[in-house]
This record gives structure tokens, sequence and C-alpha cells, in this order.
């Protein structure tokens, strides 16, 4: 007999897509006597990746058309904006500006275009004049408006998806690190170490399906599957991105973004709000051997010279250090962007095992529309 607990469907990672996989997967269950577990080796959700961004709802801009980016951006922002309306999750479609000097305006008419074929037709062509009204701060010789594109407060909504999924039945376990998945015939035994700085106890249990939402270790969790063939996991990369805090009142209503920097490594080290109106540039991109998220404050020299090229006013004593969030990049420097991975059986051979890779922005805004591609796969 097999004494050990057993629970139908296992995530591993409380960031904002595996609970946004745990909800839609309690959703699509809920009427049946389905058992759901998060696992997360941090005392709460959401305490990397997800809480160190700069909480926009994108508006599917940037990536390459055809893309798991592109697609589920457009289609995430929708649900996004949806749930937090139903929900009550403070947000704001506050707009963003993605701005461009006299030599950059045939690549802002190239993202312009881009844009257009991933499906974001509201974009609108602002030329110096224009953007003065609107933003009389910025120096720049054209732009495009982004009305669609707005921030959130990710905790919140993170808190919303778990309150909803623990609704429906979902078991959340903190501080419960996984050390080791076992592939059976049918499938896993999960080994886990709970509470590991207090009262360390080891504990297994088997599952049927098991969601890999693991983040920044997600390569690390598959490789301690011994059924997965090496080949089928993706280099990771560590991106790190700082934050600064502008001292001074916000001068801007809109989000103001730079041209991005070349392959979209990173999207410029932009102007950014919080729901108080708080401003804050970043992230800018750095790749790191370690997810360390201390921030030089001697950058802020480099940061304001950056910043200076559309926002002039700026100086390295109006920022200090905010936060750093590292991104799971499966591009290394100088390589073109690299899209989402959502990873099932066709690659790595076993049946019930949904793996994601490189889930970077726009993972937040995207966060609904990848769980909802997630469980149109997992049938009991």
């Amino acid at each position: 007999m097999n004494n050990k607990d057993c629970f139908d469907i296992c995530i591993i990672g409380a960031g904002v897509v595996g609970l946004a996989t745990a909800y839609e997967l309690a959703k699509k269950f809920a009427k049946r006597n389905v058992s759901i577990v998060v696992l997360e080796q941090e005392p709460s959700f959401g305490q990397h990746t997800s809480s160190r961004n700069s909480e926009v709802i994108h508006a599917g801009i940037y990536y390459p058309e055809a893309s798991l980016k592109a697609k589920l951006c457009v289609a995430g922002k929708e649900l996004l904006y949806a749930h937090c309306t139903q929900f009550d999750i403070p947000h704001k479609k506050i707009g963003k500006l993605i701005v461009a000097q006299q030599s950059e305006i045939s690549a802002l008419e190239k993202i312009h275009s881009g844009a257009a074929s991933n499906g974001v037709m509201d974009l609108q062509f602002l030329d110096k004049t224009q953007l003065k009204k609107l933003e009389p701060e910025v120096n720049a010789e054209a732009a495009l408006l982004s009305p669609s594109t707005g921030i959130i407060d990710s905790h919140s909504y993170m808190q919303s998806l778990l309150h909803l999924a623990e609704n429906l039945g979902v078991q959340f376990s903190p501080f419960s690190r996984v050390q080791k998945i076992l592939a059976k015939d049918e499938g896993f035994t999960v080994e886990c170490l709970l509470d590991e700085n207090r009262k360390p106890e080891a504990y297994a249990f088997d599952c049927s399906y098991l969601v890999n939402a693991a983040g920044l270790r997600a390569q690390a969790l598959a490789q301690t599957i011994d059924a997965i063939p090496a080949q089928a996991i993706p280099a990771l990369y560590y991106c790190k991105g700082d934050y600064f805090d502008y001292r001074g009142a916000n001068p801007f209503k809109h989000l103001i973004y730079p041209m991005p920097e070349t392959n979209t490594t990173g999207l410029g080290v932009h102007a950014t709000m919080d729901l108080a109106s708080q401003l804050k540039f970043g992230p800018d991109t750095e790749y790191v051997d370690q997810a360390k998220f201390e921030i030089e404050a001697d950058k802020a020299e480099v940061f304001a010279k950056s910043i200076a090229s559309y926002f002039p006013a700026i100086k390295a004593g109006d920022l200090k250090p905010a936060y750093a969030g590292i991104r799971p990049k499966l591009a290394g420097p100088g390589e073109p962007p690299a899209d989402f991975i959502i990873q099932d059986q066709s690659v790595h051979g076993l049946h019930g095992l949904t793996q994601l890779f490189g889930i970077e922005s726009p993972g937040l805004t995207a966060s609904l529309a990848i769980a909802k591609r997630i469980v149109e796969g997992v049938s009991i």
C-alpha cells in the first residue's frame, strides 16, 4: 500500500503565474473533488520576480509577431483589467508614451507597425507639439501614446488570486522547498523540505499533474527530475534591474519610456509610478551570476545621464535607491530576445508535467492568459 499523501495537481512556485494557474485550475474543477496544492519556498507569495518589477499592465507593443509574449500579453491585458474591475484590485489605465529623438523616429514607426501586427490598434503617433501639451517636462521629437497601458498593485492582485483559489479548495504551503521530483509510471513523487529555517522536516507526496512555475528556480527544479533529457532544459541567465525613487514631486501624468534597448534586452530606464503617484525610474539591465538585490547608490549618476535624454531636469541627487529585481532570461548578453517557454509532454516526454521557463516581462500582464493556456492541457 502507498500511504503517502496524494494530490491531483501540484503547482511549484507562488509567483503571479503560479497563483493565476491555481485559480484557473480551481475554477475549472470547482464542481469536482480535485485536490490542488501550491508549494512556495518563501514565507509568502510573490517574493521574487513577481514583486520586483514596474507593476505595469503592458499593451503588447514590442514583442515579435505571433510570439507567445505578444499573444499572451494582448489576451492577458484584457483578462487582467476585467479581473481588477470584478474584484476591486487597485489599478489605473494611466497610458504610456514611448518617446523618440529625431534619429529614432523611423525606429518608432517600426514599433507602431509591429504593435499593429500584434493586434494593438490603439497607439497614437504624436509630434513634438502634441507631446509637449501632454507632458511639458519631456524632451523628445515624437512619441507613441499607448492609452491601454496601465499600472496595478501587484501585491493586491496576487492576494486576490490566492484568496479566490483557497476559497475553491486550493491548499497553499509556504516554507516548502522542493528538493527532488521523481517521475513514476503515472504521476510524480515530490520530495520537500518543510520549515527549513526553524524545524526542518522532510515530506514527500504523490501527484498526478505537476506545474513547474518556480521562476528563477525553474531550471534547477527541472534538473532534479532525472527522466527529463538535459536538452529539454533551456539555459538561464540572471538579468538584474535596479530602480530609483524620485525625491521631488512627480511631473508626469503618463509612464514615459525611451526607445527600447538593442534586442529589447530591456525597455530602457523608464519613468513609472505607483498608484500613489510616486515616481520611480528603472530598470536598467545587468547580467549577473547570482540573485543579489543590493543597489549601488553611486549608480544614480549613470541613471540620471540616461534619463536626461528625455527628462533634462533630472539630477543624480534627485534619485535614491528603491529596489532591484532579477529577470529569468533565456537569452544571454547580445543574443536575440527569447520567447516564453510553456513546455509540455511533446518536448520532455512526461505526461502531466508543464514547465514554465523565461517568464519575465510581460509575465504579470500575461499571467491569466498563461494560466488559461496551461489549464487547457489538464484533464482529470
